[in-house]
C-alpha cells in the first residue's frame, strides 16, 4: 500500500509542523531575550524530533511499521487507555482545524479593507469562511492518502517561504527608531513561562507521523521504512527549525520590545508585500486544515471501535495475557471478536488503509488488531468533522484559552508523553540491549517526565497568566 516518498513525507511533515505559529516567534525571544530564545527554539526542536524518532524506532521495534497507530501501540500497553489517547489527539486536531478556520474568518475582511473593497459581504467573516471551506478544505479533506496532500503542502510551504522573505525584506529596508533589543535573557521568570508554549507546541506533528511511516515502502534506492523515515524527521525539523530562527530573529530585531504576537501585523496595511503576505497566512492555514483532518479521523474511528468492541476485547485480552510469559500478550482474540465485521466490511466496501487504522502485528506473530474503516464509514466521519468545524468557526469568534488548554494536553501527551512512554514500555529489558536500544528506552522514559512537565508549566500559564499562544 506504500507509495510515499523522503520528499513527500518531509514535504507533509513539515507543512504539518509550521502553522500560524511561525508568526509570534519574534515575540518569543522579546519574551526571553535573543541568545535564550534560539536556544528555546533549538532545544523543542531536538525534545520534538526524538519524540519523532521514538514512533518511528517503535514501529520498528514492535513489527508494525505497515500498520502502527497510537491506537495500536496502546493495546500493547495500557489498553484500558487507548480511548483517552485517541480521545486527545481526535479534540486537538478538531480545535486546531478550527482555529485555522476562525484565521481564515479574521483576515480575509481585514485583506478587503486594505483594497478598500466596502461591498457588505466581503467584509463579513463567515462569508469567507464558507468559500474557503467549499473550494478548498472539503474537497482537500476527502482524499484517503496523506500522501496526495503533498502539492497542496507544496504551496503552503511556498506562503511559508515568502513570509520569511518578507520579515528579511522589512529588516533591511524598516528603520525603527528607539527600539531597544535584549541580546542574552531570560527577561523573567514570568515573562519565560508565559511564552514557553510558543517554543514547545511549534513542532506538534507526532499525530501524522504513524501515517507517513505507514505510507513507506522499502526499495533499493531509498533503503527501508525506518531510515526514509528518519530522513523525514531530519529533514523537517531542520527546516522547521532554520525558519523559526530567521524569522524570530530578524522580526524581533526590526522592531525590538515593540512587536507584538503577531509580526504580520506590525507591517503597513497599505504595503502591497504586506497585503501579499496575510493572504499568503490565509492560504497556508487552508491548505493546513486537511492535515488536521486525517488524523483526527483516523482517532474518531478508533474511538468509535473501542466504544463497541473496547470492553470485550481488553478483558479477552488480559485472559490471553495469562497464558503467556514472555513478550507481548496475544492478540488472537481480537480477531475472533472481529473477523466476520472486518471481512463483511472488505468485500462488501472498499477498505480505507492510509490513516493508521489496520491496527498491528506484534512480535510473537499474533493476528493483527482489525479496526475497519469502510468507505462509508470515511464519509460518514469526515463529514462530521467537516461540519461541526464549520459551525463552531462562524459561532464561535476567539477559541484561543480553549486552544491553550487543548494545545497544553493534546500536543503534549502525542508529541511527548505518549512516544515516550512507548518507548520506555515496549522495548523490553528482560533481554540484553544494545546501547541504542537501552539509550531509546530510558531516553523515552525522560521524554515522558519532559512531557508530564511541560504540561504543568504550559496549563500553569494558561490558568495563571492567562497565556493563549
Amino acid at each position: 500500500m506504500g507509495r510515499a516518498t523522503i520528499k513527500s513525507g518531509s514535504i507533509n511533515l513539515l507543512n504539518t509542523i509550521i502553522g500560524a505559529g511561525i508568526l509570534a516567534m519574534p515575540y518569543g525571544l522579546k519574551s526571553n531575550g535573543v541568545l535564550f530564545g534560539c536556544i528555546l527554539i533549538i532545544w523543542s526542536s531536538l525534545t520534538s524530533s526524538f519524540g519523532l524518532y521514538l514512533q518511528n524506532k517503535v514501529a520498528k521495534y514492535t513489527n508494525q511499521r505497515d500498520h502502527c497507530s497510537y491506537f495500536s501501540l496502546a493495546q500493547l500497553t495500557y489498553p484500558k487507555l487507548s480511548i483517552v489517547f485517541d480521545s486527545a489527539i481526535s479534540i486537538k486536531c478538531f480545535g486546531v482545524g478550527v482555529s485555522y478556520l476562525v484565521v481564515i474568518g479574521d483576515l480575509m475582511p481585514k485583506i478587503m479593507e486594505s483594497l478598500n473593497v466596502t461591498n457588505h459581504i466581503l467584509m463579513h467573516r463567515n462569508f469567507w469562511i464558507s468559500i474557503f471551506m467549499i473550494l478548498i478544505v472539503v474537497p482537500l479533506s476527502y482524499l484517503k492518502k496523506l500522501d496526495s496532500l503533498k502539492y497542496t503542502s507544496i504551496l503552503a510551504l511556498f506562503s511559508v517561504g515568502y513570509l520569511i522573505c518578507l520579515v528579511l525584506q522589512h529588516y533591511f529596508t524598516e528603520k525603527v527608531q528607539h527600539k531597544h533589543i535584549d541580546w542574552f535573557g531570560p527577561i523573567s521568570i514570568k515573562s519565560t513561562l508565559s511564552s514557553f508554549p510558543i517554543f514547545v507546541f511549534a513542532y506538534t506533528c507526532h499525530q501524522n507521523m504513524f501515517a507517513i511511516i505507514n505510507e513507506l515502502k522499502p526499495n533499493d534506492q531509498d533503503g527501508s521504512q525506518t531510515r526514509q523515515s528518519n530522513l523525514i524527521i531530519r529533514n523537517a525539523i531542520s527546516i522547521a527549525c532554520i525558519s523559526y530562527l530567521i524569522v524570530g530573529i530578524f522580526g524581533y530585531l526590526t522592531f525590538g520590545n515593540i512587536v507584538n504576537s503577531n509580526i504580520i501585523t506590525m507591517y503597513s496595511k497599505d504595503s502591497i508585500s504586506s497585503l501579499i503576505g496575510r493572504l499568503c497566512i490565509v492560504i497556508m492555514v487552508s491548505l493546513s486544515y486537511p492535515l488536521q483532518c486525517h488524523p483526527c479521523r483516523g482517532s474518531i474511528n478508533h474511538v468509535i471501535h473501542f466504544i463497541i468492541h473496547g470492553v470485550s476485547d481488553i478483558k479477552k485480552r488480559q485472559n490471553n495475557q495469562n497464558n503467556h510469559n514472555h513478550g507481548y500478550s496475544s492478540l488472537n482474540s481480537d480477531i475472533e471478536s472481529l473477523n466476520s465485521i472486518s471481512e463483511m466490511s472488505i468485500q462488501d466496501e472498499s477498505f480505507i488503509s492510509t490513516t493508521p487504522m489496520e491496527g498491528a502485528q506484534d512480535t510473537d506473530g499474533h493476528d493483527p488488531i482489525i479496526v475497519p474503516l469502510t468507505t462509508k464509514k470515511f464519509y460518514i466521519i469526515t463529514t462530521t468533522i467537516l461540519i461541526l468545524s464549520y459551525i463552531v468557526a462562524i459561532t464561535v469568534t476567539n477559541l484561543a484559552h480553549v486552544l491553550a488548554f487543548v494545545g497544553s494536553t493534546g500536543s503534549t501527551s502525542i508529541s511527548f508523553i505518549l512516544p515516550g512512554l512507548f518507548g520506555y514500555l515496549l522495548i523490553k529489558s528482560d533481554q540484553p540491549l544494545t546501547n541504542l536500544e537501552r539509550f531509546c528506552k530510558f531516553g523515552g522514559l525522560f521524554l515522558a517526565i519532559w512531557g508530564f512537565l511541560v504540561m504543568i508549566v504550559c496549563l500553569s500559564a494558561t490558568i495563571f497568566l492567562g497565556t493563549t499562544h
